[in-house]
């Protein structure tokens, strides 16, 4: 079978798509000597444009050995518009035949590139019409923005200048202009404009602006004849500038007399800034930003109004980037020409431009629109009565007015204490500088804008169904600010911007929600039990009343409540005021450490432009760029990283496909997110046979090849539409069932919904019908409500802990000590007496000793009366609690019940699941109103039922030895199986934050997921963020800033432990990656060691991350690898090979020469350096095997584990040795530990650790062991290391 022909290879494009002249046509021109001979006549008629000439690139090919002056055409007005090429430069005869006469098929077309309708573009570039003046007019810039059908954008600057018309030396094709045109020499005065448009797709409205004014400089000098020249020369150099990559790296180029800079965009998901921000904050007070911002949130009708066209388009451009994010969605037309007006008809919501001249006709002949005049700074509407903008969110404003008030917008007073600066670059050089820190700062705070709007969104979300429940959302909004999210929740950008919330990006805004959130919404991350105001957030309300924020207000902002209330009141009188302390610090800006960035100059481009100088520019491109790699220390892999995609780039220009693959390899290596897949699977498409071969015997390319090649091509597109939660309309089964109440945002839990399935079908047939569904909904919900309106006086907070939250208050009752309702808590029952309301403990659920339901007698009747007896005390607490009991009862044992498993199991889950189980039985006994609504609500007490049917008690050593337990699948629907766990201790590195710099332990969980506790509170430092989407095998600490991640998938991911992030793949492994180990040394980087499945071992420089050595060893099942006395031990299941570092083998210990009975391998092992032994583990064995180091053939030593039935793992610690797995206790399968003395080689404690097998094992400094268990529990145990 023939080998399919390589694809032909489309470079990707550089700066510049597209350069047009513009200008009157020739023929309108004819006699204007008469009017400009009129006195007094500033500027003439307005004329109608058309496109001059266009040049489009490539500009030089492969085969060009001549001037390509092949791009540009000179178009006359009667010729056809679908322009094309030519190889010559059409020369203009018209005393040869009419222009708009017949001409031949020209050979070539010209490619004009999609979204740049040359029809259209005159209009643009001269919105205002071409005037020709009776003297010269400054030369100006305007700047389009493009969209094509698809809604690409593309983006123009124009430069308008003027030339006079009458000027013997200027000539035009050869001609004087007087004879091409037909005018005489009375045409004194007149001045003709032109325009020079350069469209790209990048908006570098300030660096082509710059490049434009340098053009202008040589054009306003040249002949008329020369004028294409210089343009073609200058979009030519354009052209081969490659557009630099997201990161600290800029581009310079030097335009003479300018230098320069085209900025790079932050990083992949924002947008590319080359705008002054601040400009719209010149023009406008902070609270018109922010009525512009509600206007486009709200996707209204908006039409900018200036009498600058450039600051149209830049103002329009800032509001965009004041919503990143979030993203416009519908029609963008910066600049709308005096004959596009009727635009502003449209019926759909879009931003548009027009000329302050036409202010009063398009406010009178459309309606519903938002008319914004940047001039005067003022918002006004078409026709009040149909267009409705709410207020921007109370709390929201205020703090962003402040932010704003506190910025330093005037690059004058940084100025005033230095010397002028006698060097125009340099000068240049400080104006960017502090502006891109002013767009940074700006950039801040409409983020945090944004993070406080759209906060608590991610609390209506359900991930795994992608629901999100707007009508609970809304009702946790203040009344002020309800009518702003109902029109905010219809739009398509909130749609869009839900979307990247359910699939968890992490995006700008999900960084700085991370970034600002307070450690008590971290914590609520973590809670199985449902959300409610905290005593904190109780006092934190309190306090803020008499500045009149609502109540609801505070639910799951920043807990910032020790900044004192700003004094400094609102501009707008219309803003009612708020207390600000619950969006951070409401006067300063968010203090973010300031980025570094990098500048790499491109070579100079020499003319004429044919294909030697080209080739000649490329190769000075990658000698510089290699240049600079050279000199980079190893560690600035993010600068390092750029340097490759740039030189990736111009390599593929130079047609050196394979250099060019193999720097784009490297990027894996450096920083991932730049990896430019697309353009490299058309590359790998593109090779010819000799270079695919030659690919092939490259071992760095062979995988790179196989991935692009292996990617299936119809992969199904993931389902991402959003989803409203609705209440359910027909009868449900189970399944249907906990996917509804999952969508609902009450529990996750699938246990917990199946025991609530139980109970709500008591006695029926097992399906709820919606009436029953939508009763118990609305109770929790009510129940919901009732906890936020908790209102305690701050002498009964005083006798609470801060995190304690009041989840149920009974009717008033008679107590026998005093009259009052019993609140319960997480921890404790108390009563709130009235009157006085005041605080009277009952007793924690810790000191309870018996609660039981009776009746005590009054006159003639029987009244419900719990009793709770406390150990601690002689006296019995009874409260008449008469219909409320039975249930009260239910409550209070599971409660007690969940209160004592969490001591006993060292496990504050079982509070929680508790607590669940409680609100839950009293939103089913709401919902049922029956007779039998008692014993449904019993089916929920599980924990009860559990300690009296199996009151199993937990062995005293477990308990002696178990310190905590944490759950890293907390707030998933099931627990998830842990794969891998790693302490790494806290290091005070200048790079991290002191919070950051807290000891961690990172957790593998199934999928590729990772989660990181803070390991000195155990609460999670970052939730979940995946690496691969494979299981995880092994993780080690390398350098102390990196962790490596060994994956399934026979990839290593490096995560950087200062962002928390994972933008380093090391890919040169072609089997799972099963073992990983360091080799640290004083003064030279790090070694590290990887293994993978197929006997493969690496060792590479921690540093540069360059494979520095590699063997293989002899079969497959390489599953583990040590290190040990400068020699490598590894397990390969039939035997350990202990080989050196160069891969030379040194002994063997082979499994067959020990069990001859019986077929089995290595599980693992573990060396004992002090004793000079090794303590392995074999499949189907219930024994550990103990070989000494001096002679491995000399048969082992062997200590039984008593009731062991599978051995998962090992860990050495001190001089003990840790063996978790799976055995009997209390004759039921649980995960056990053997904790063995090594010099005794004796059994020192069988631990009772999970209710599943205990798969994986580390040590935090010798001090705590640390284990996890299997998927149908999903914890970590912490023990104590005696």
């Amino acid at each position: 079978m023939a080998e399919a022909a390589p694809q032909y290879l489309a470079l990707p494009s550089g700066l510049l798509e597209l350069c047009a002249l513009l200008g009157a046509p020739r023929d309108s021109l004819r006699g204007p000597e008469q009017v400009a001979q009129k006195k007094g006549v500033k500027s003439l008629s307005s004329l109608d444009p058309e496109v001059l000439s266009v040049f489009v690139p490539p500009f030089v090919t492969k085969e060009d050995s001549q001037p390509a002056g092949v791009s540009c055409v000179t178009l006359g007005k009667t010729r056809r518009r679908s322009f094309r090429k030519k190889r010559e430069r059409p020369k203009a005869e018209p005393s040869k035949g009419h222009p708009g006469g017949p001409r031949g098929q020209d050979p070539e077309d010209v490619g004009i590139p999609n979204g740049v309708d040359l029809l259209a573009l005159p209009q643009l570039c001269f919105p205002g019409g071409v005037c020709v003046a009776s003297e010269p007019k400054e030369d100006c810039v305007h700047f389009l923005v493009l969209t094509d059908v698809c809604g690409n954008r593309t983006y123009g600057v124009v430069a308008q200048y003027y030339r006079p018309l009458h000027d013997e030396y200027c000539f035009y094709n050869g001609k004087m202009r007087w004879e091409a045109s037909g005018l005489g020499r009375s045409a004194a005065g007149c001045f003709v404009p032109f325009a020079v448009c350069v469209v790209s797709r990048f908006p570098y409205y300030n660096a082509l602006k710059d490049c434009l004014s340098c053009l202008l400089t040589h054009l306003k000098i040249c002949k008329d004849f020369e004028v294409d020249n210089h343009i073609k020369d200058f979009a030519a150099k354009l052209s081969l500038i490659p557009s630099p990559p997201p990161g600290p790296l800029h581009l310079i180029l030097n335009m003479k007399p300018l230098q320069i800079v085209f900025p790079s965009r932050a990083d992949p998901e924002s947008p590319l800034i080359d705008l002054d921000l601040h400009l719209p904050l010149l023009r406008f007070r902070p609270e018109k930003v922010l009525q512009i911002l509600t206007c486009l949130l709200t996707e209204q009708h908006v039409v900018f109004f200036s009498s600058s066209w450039a600051l149209l388009t830049l103002v329009a451009e800032c509001f965009m980037a004041y919503l990143h994010p979030l993203q416009w969605q519908h029609t963008f037309v910066p600049i709308l020409s005096r004959h596009m007006l009727d635009f502003v008809m449209a019926p759909t919501s879009f931003l548009m431009g027009c000329h302050l001249d036409h202010f009063e006709e398009v406010s009178k002949e459309a309606d519903g629109l938002i008319l914004i005049n940047i001039d005067a700074g003022s918002i006004t509407y078409s026709n009040d009565e149909d267009v409705d903008v709410p207020d921007i969110p109370l709390l929201a404003a205020q703090t962003f007015i402040q932010r704003v008030q506190s910025l330093q917008m005037h690059h004058e007073l940084d100025l005033a204490h230095l010397c002028a600066s006698t060097d125009l670059n340099e000068g240049r050089a400080c104006r960017r500088a502090w502006q891109q820190r002013l767009n940074c700062q700006i950039q801040q705070i409409t983020l945090q804008l944004l993070v406080c709007i759209f906060r608590e969104v991610k609390n209506h979300l359900n991930y795994e169904h992608r629901v999100f429940n707007s009508e609970e959302f809304l009702k946790t909004r203040a009344p002020g600010d309800q009518q702003f999210y109902k029109q905010v929740l219809d739009t398509y950008m909130f749609h869009a911007f839900l979307k990247a919330r359910l699939s968890r990006r992490l995006d700008a805004f999900a960084q700085m929600d991370l970034h600002t959130q307070s450690e008590e919404d971290r914590i609520d991350g973590m809670l199985l039990s449902p959300r409610r105001p905290t005593i904190e957030k109780m006092a934190s309300r309190k306090s803020s009343a008499p500045h009149g924020a609502h109540r609801r207000m505070v639910v799951s902002m920043p807990n910032l409540q020790d900044i004192m209330v700003p004094e400094l009141p609102p501009r707008n009188s219309s803003l009612r005021k708020i207390h600000t302390e619950d969006c951070g610090s409401s006067h300063t800006v968010l203090d973010m450490p300031s980025k570094l960035t990098y500048t790499f100059k491109i070579p100079e481009i020499h003319f004429p432009l044919v294909g030697q100088c080209v080739q000649a520019f490329h190769a000075d491109c990658v000698a510089q760029l290699s240049k600079a790699m050279d000199s980079l220390a190893p560690e600035n892999s993010v600068l390092l990283a750029r340097y490759f995609y740039l030189r990736g780039l111009v390599q593929l220009m130079q047609g050196q496909l394979l250099g060019a693959l193999l720097d784009f390899q490297s990027l894996y290596k450096t920083d991932v997110r730049i990896f430019p897949a697309d353009l490299v699977q058309r590359t790998v498409e593109s090779l010819s046979a000799p270079e695919r071969a030659q690919a092939e015997r490259t071992p760095e390319l062979r995988r790179l090849i196989s991935e692009v090649m292996d990617k299936p091509e119809d992969v199904p597109k993931a389902d991402d539409r959003v989803k409203n939660f609705e209440l359910p309309k027909k009868h449900m089964q189970l399944d249907d069932f906990v996917k509804r109440v999952q969508e609902s945002g009450i529990v996750k839990d699938a246990g917990i919904i199946h025991r609530l399935f139980e109970a709500l079908t008591v006695g029926h047939q097992k399906q709820i019908d919606p009436e029953t569904f939508k009763d118990f909904y609305n109770c929790w919900k009510e129940a919901e409500a009732e906890a936020q309106e908790v209102n305690l006086p701050f002498s009964v907070m005083e006798q609470l802990d801060k995190n304690e939250c009041v989840y149920k208050l009974s009717s008033s009752v008679k107590t026998n000590r005093g009259v009052g309702k019993i609140a319960m808590t997480q921890k404790r029952l108390f009563l709130l007496t009235e009157g006085r309301p005041g605080y009277v403990e009952i007793s924690t659920f810790r000191n309870i000793e018996e609660v039981r339901s009776t009746t005590v007698a009054f006159l003639l009747l029987r009244i419900p009366t719990l009793k709770i007896k406390m150990v601690s005390k002689k006296e019995v607490f009874e409260a008449n609690l008469k219909t409320e009991c039975d249930l009260w009862h239910l409550m209070v044992k599971e409660m007690w019940a969940g209160k004592k498993l969490a001591d006993d199991h060292k496990d504050p889950q079982y509070v929680q699941q508790a607590l669940t189980h409680a609100l839950l039985m009293d939103a089913v006994v709401g919902a049922l109103q029956s007779p039998g609504a008692i014993y449904a609500a019993s089916k929920l007490s599980y924990f009860d039922k559990m300690k009296n049917e199996m009151p199993m008690a937990v062995p005293k050593t477990t308990s002696e030895t178990l310190k905590h337990k944490i759950n890293p699948s907390a707030g998933e629907t099931f627990p998830r199986a842990i794969d891998g766990l790693l302490y790494t201790p806290g290091h005070l590195d200048p790079a991290e934050k002191v919070e950051d710099a807290h000891p961690k332990l990172w957790c593998a969980l199934n999928e590729g997921k990772v989660v990181v506790f803070d390991a000195s509170s155990w609460t999670v430092h970052q939730h979940c963020f995946k690496v691969g989407t494979s299981k995880l095998n092994c993780m080690v600490m390398a350098e102390q800033s990196q962790v490596w991640v060994g994956s399934e998938d026979s990839v290593i991911y490096i995560i950087n432990v200062h962002s928390m992030s994972c933008n380093k793949q090391l890919t040169d492994h072609r089997s799972s990656v099963t073992g990983l180990v360091v080799q640290d040394r004083a003064q030279a980087p790090s070694t590290v060691y990887s293994c993978s499945a197929d006997g493969t071992v690496l060792a590479w420089n921690a540093s540069s991350l360059q494979v520095t050595s590699r063997f293989q060893l002899p079969g497959d099942g390489l599953s583990a690898i040590r290190l040990h006395g400068g020699r490598l031990w590894c397990c390969t299941g039939n035997s350990i090979v202990v080989v050196t570092t160069a891969g030379f083998l040194h002994q063997e210990l082979k499994i067959g020469e020990n069990f001859k009975e019986i077929s089995t391998s290595f599980l693992g092992f573990q060396l004992v350096p002090e004793q000079e032994q090794l303590w392995a583990a074999c499949a189907g064995y219930d024994d550990i095997y103990i070989w000494s180091l001096q002679d491995l053939a000399q048969p082992p030593q062997r200590i039984h584990l008593q009731d062991c039935s599978k051995i998962n793992c090992m860990i050495r610690v001190k001089k003990q040795i840790w063996v978790g797995g799976t055995g009997l206790s209390q004759g039921r399968s649980k995960g056990k530990i053997y904790v063995i003395d090594a010099e005794r080689k004796t059994v020192e404690k069988e631990l009772v650790a999970h209710t599943d097998t205990v798969k994986t094992l580390c040590s935090a400094e010798d001090r705590y062991v640390l284990s996890g268990s299997g998927r149908e529990e999903g914890k970590i145990a912490i023990w104590k290391v005696e």
